[in-house]
């Protein structure tokens, strides 16, 4: 009998994973490692020195025609406009549905008036370019997905200092030119100074058939693989927004404390725009815990005895040595949720104190 069972896919970088001792899993239908040994030992290698992720799951975009600046005007509650000035700028934003929910978040990098370049999240592709296509009718635009390419993020305060010594002359040249939040290409490569741990670094788009071979010179050159286990901890506490825990189709930016992405003291009009004009329902906060416990995601927040939100991402953070988590909440709480507040996480039959603290948690760049 036949089995309808669909086998996750795997990235350029499978091998290496499996060569690395690589603990492997389904994440969105890529096979991809969790960790490598030890997910602790991979974080604070991140915090501490630099480590490097495939990220090959993740969908390269590229927008191009007469059209792309007023496309991207309309389907992001970002401007587009702000990178405008400089070839290779980048925005975060997210996508939004007429109601102002998240369709999904994204990099959006300006390369000209009439080519711009999207880094979208794996899970939400079918979705996203279901979307966009929709979105671009009537604009004289090409929405060109690029899976051919690879993705490897390398991360950590000693990233640039160790990429000048491996990658050619050309790459090292970009990488060293490249301002925070800047990308471009040599050749084939395109190089982002992004990243999605709190720390400095950039993402590295290039071919999958080189994929393997850059992988190996940074790992000879002490850059360590790290797996899914420390990308999380590492954005959790540099209080960055997993989509479809943290942010999702049901809650707008604002309700995700995402209010910084979205451009709304100009004319400019876009898709959800409206609905972010309605009072807002939602706030999100960080929530630290001193005590024995684990914060998890979709935990009740209990002030006065009142369910008044619900945590959306937790873990036990290895830099603080505490669990925290970010939640939402509704807004109507007066100053109960201000920050150095005690409030109360209901885990399992037990509701453990926290203390709203600011996030992000951990500050590094």
């Amino acid at each position: 009998m036949r089995s309808n069972t669909v086998l996750p896919r795997p990235t350029p970088l499978y091998e290496q994973h499996l060569a690395c001792a690589g603990h492997m899993t389904d994440f969105g239908g890529w096979s991809l490692p969790i960790h490598y040994g030890s997910q602790i030992q991979e974080h604070h290698h991140v915090r501490q020195h630099a480590g490097m992720f495939d990220v090959s799951h993740m969908t390269v975009s590229d927008i191009t025609g007469e059209d792309t600046l007023s496309f991207l005007s309309n389907v992001l509650a970002n401007d587009i406009a702000k990178a405008s000035s400089v070839s290779g700028k980048a925005i975060y934003s997210c996508m939004l549905n007429e109601d102002g929910g998240v369709i999904d978040d994204l990099i959006a990098y300006y390369l000209s008036d009439e080519h711009c370049r999207l880094i979208t999240n794996a899970a939400t592709n079918e979705k996203d370019m279901a979307w966009l296509q929709a979105q671009a009718k009537g604009y004289s635009v090409t929405i060109t997905e690029k899976p051919e390419l690879a993705l490897i993020a390398v991360q950590g305060p000693a990233a640039l200092a160790k990429l000048q010594q491996v990658l050619p002359e050309h790459l090292a040249s970009l990488t060293s030119s490249l301002k925070r939040f800047q990308g471009g290409f040599a050749g084939d490569v395109f190089i982002g100074r992004t990243g999605y741990t709190g720390e400095d670094g950039v993402e590295i788009v290039l071919p999958g058939v080189q994929a393997p071979s850059l992988w190996e010179a940074l790992n000879a050159a002490g850059i360590p693989p790290c797996g899914l286990g420390a990308r999380d901890t590492l954005r959790l506490e540099a209080g960055m927004a997993l989509y479809g825990h943290d942010l999702d189709e049901a809650h707008t930016p604002l309700d995700c404390g995402l209010a910084w992405t979205v451009s709304l003291t100009d004319e400019r009009d876009f898709v959800g725009k409206t609905a972010l004009l309605e009072p807002q329902k939602y706030q999100m906060m960080g929530l630290l815990l001193e005590g024995k416990g684990v914060l998890r995601a979709h935990q009740e927040v209990i002030v006065n005895e009142q369910v008044v939100g619900m945590t959306t991402s937790g873990m036990f953070s290895p830099t603080l040595g505490h669990s925290i988590a970010l939640a939402r909440v509704t807004v109507d709480q007066g100053d109960a949720l201000n920050v150095g507040k005690t409030v109360y996480v209901q885990v399992r039959k037990k509701q453990l104190a926290v203390q709203v603290v600011k996030y992000p948690f951990v500050v590094k760049c």
